[in-house]
């Protein structure tokens, strides 16, 4: 009983500081392990905080169930709540849980255990939304994960050299899993269907924000895709929060192989030319050239913030604790727009 304690002093908390106005509402974009590294650091930082994770996943487990049952890829979904989980013993558990893969030389074998929960809970439910509500209630989720389209999509990349026999032939290539893994030089991508429904509750979360952060993660296929959800680009270029951009600690192989910081933001820009920004966030070892950088901030309206966010392993994923601390400065330096001012 003693995690239940836990787990209910700690929701008590948060929904004290929630009455008392002290607490920004956060929505975070993305998908697999970029949006992960940012859920885990705004929790640390906001109670009152929603993840809107893409829905373009057509590979392992999520690949599989999407084709066999016609249902949203749980993946991305069940990562984020996996990253929601608190740091008492419950939620280290439950997270654990949720990730687990089952390890068999049958059908079973690849799944993850919050997949099928997820995917039974749709199907009991019948509503995408209710059921990862459920499923965040019974990890003691700190924080609210919603699909960015209750429909599953496919993301599609015009790629130059995707076969290296034809190296200046520009193909469309289907698939995230493949797009991700491309070993040419993506110049741009879309979704099918082109303009899918965006999930009403994300539209609200976002409209209703103090803050928006968008990445770190896969540029096209986990980031750049919300800007492709008519419904959800319209509230991001009309909602009255501000919005930062977490950069990626390196390029990713294949995807954005030798990409630069600003080159990053420039792709961006031409698949949301319309969508303005508030600060660009960037660890400071990643960012060899800092005025070019700025330059290509500026156009997008936003101001560079560079802050040691790497972990101290070596490898390119963010830090939560010092990634929280950079997100905590940029809400306090950059201003406080919503009632918890």
């Amino acid at each position: 009983m003693k995690p239940y304690r836990r787990r209910a002093s700690t929701l008590t908390a948060r929904r004290t500081l929630r009455r008392r106005g002290a607490q920004p509402k956060v929505v975070a974009l993305g998908g697999g392990m970029g949006l992960s590294a940012s859920l885990a650091a705004l929790r640390r930082i906001t109670g009152d905080l929603t993840a809107v994770v893409t829905v373009a996943d057509d590979g392992g487990s999520s690949g599989r169930l999407r084709e066999e049952l016609g249902v949203l890829p749980p993946g991305d979904l069940r990562k984020a709540l996996a990253a929601l989980c608190g740091d008492d013993d419950w939620g280290q558990t439950w997270a654990r849980v949720i990730q687990h893969r089952f390890q068999s030389k049958g059908e079973i074998n690849g799944h993850a255990v919050g997949n099928l929960l997820i995917v039974a809970l749709w199907e009991q439910l019948g509503d995408p939304v209710q059921a990862l509500d459920l499923v965040g209630r019974l990890l003691g989720a700190q924080g609210r994960v919603l699909p960015m389209s209750a429909v599953p999509l496919e993301l599609q990349a015009l790629v130059r050299g995707h076969d290296p026999e034809r190296p200046d032939d520009v193909d469309t290539v289907c698939g995230q899993a493949t797009v991700a893994l491309t070993p040419g030089e993506v110049q741009s991508v879309h979704l099918v269907p082109h303009d899918p429904p965006a999930v009403p509750e994300a539209v609200e979360a976002v409209l209703d924000a103090d803050w928006v952060v968008l990445g770190p993660g896969s540029w096209f296929s986990s980031v750049i895709p919300h800007l492709l959800v008519p419904e959800l680009l319209d509230a991001l270029a009309t909602t009255k929060a501000r919005k930062v951009l977490s950069l990626n600690l390196a390029p990713q192989p294949g995807e954005t192989e030798g990409f630069s910081p600003q080159r990053h933001l420039e792709v961006l820009g031409r698949h949301a030319p319309k969508l303005a920004l508030d600060v660009v966030l960037a660890d400071e070892a990643a960012v060899p050239d800092r005025e070019s950088l700025s330059d290509a901030a500026k156009r997008l309206g936003a101001a560079v913030e560079l802050a040691p966010v790497a972990g101290p392993d070596g490898s390119a994923k963010h830090d939560p604790e010092l990634l929280a601390a950079a997100y905590d400065r940029i809400f306090r330096m950059h201003g406080r727009i919503g009632p918890w001012r």
